[in-house]
């Protein structure tokens, strides 16, 4: 558990910058697509290259940060993350451990597909249970609610989903996150096995 909580922090260096440009950039594109729409003389579109959206991002007012809005939601994303490694790892293990008993055979001479099915199965619990999580991590990274005010912190976020939007929008997107984590788990888990079981008759 420490280990995948540790790889989970250094993965997240690189990962909240990704998803903050993504996701900036998305909404972009969607405000620039809603103007000329919205408007019946032929407007040029606005500028939406990754390095504008970066200058941007790093732009933006943020105390906390010497890179602007660039790891806005790290802490977040960390609180999402490590919840999911927790709940994954340990059911994936157990789930091997069981499948080993049920077909009286040792854990490592599971075939690799049936290693990715226990997998794909327990990302997919974990992605539902931390769903609550990502929510509000998008929500941090997007930086406003919907009026355009900007979000203080975490705990703002979720004030502001119980408060104006209900209980049930912390789990928007369950259905698509479930299915593809689950798939992710399944090659993920599929090809980890598939190679360890190759390496290790030359690592012993």
């Amino acid at each position: 558990m420490m280990a995948a909580s540790a790889g989970e922090t250094v993965a997240c260096l690189i990962r909240v910058p990704t998803e903050v440009l993504k996701q900036n950039m998305q909404l972009q594109a969607a405000q620039s697509s809603s103007k000329l729409n919205a408007s019946s003389s032929s407007i040029p579109p606005t500028q939406n290259s990754l390095s504008s959206t970066l200058k941007v991002v790093l732009g933006q007012k943020n105390k906390s940060s010497p890179f602007g809005g660039l790891y806005r939601g790290f802490g977040i994303t960390l609180m999402r993350e490590i919840p999911f490694a927790l709940v994954q790892f340990p059911l994936f293990e157990k789930f091997k451990t069981h499948l080993a008993k049920y077909k009286r055979i040792p854990r490592e001479n599971i075939p690799p597909h049936q290693a990715a099915l226990c997998g794909s199965i327990s990302g997919g619990i974990a992605a539902a249970i931390t769903t609550p999580l990502d929510v509000i991590k998008t929500r941090l990274m997007l930086g406003k609610d919907i009026k355009g005010i900007p979000y203080k912190n975490a705990m703002d976020v979720l004030h502001k989903i119980l408060h104006i939007e209900g209980t049930h929008v912390l789990w928007s997107g369950i259905q698509p996150r479930v299915m593809w984590i689950s798939i992710g788990g399944f090659v993920f888990f599929g090809a980890f096995e598939t190679f360890c079981s190759h390496i290790t008759p030359f690592m012993s």
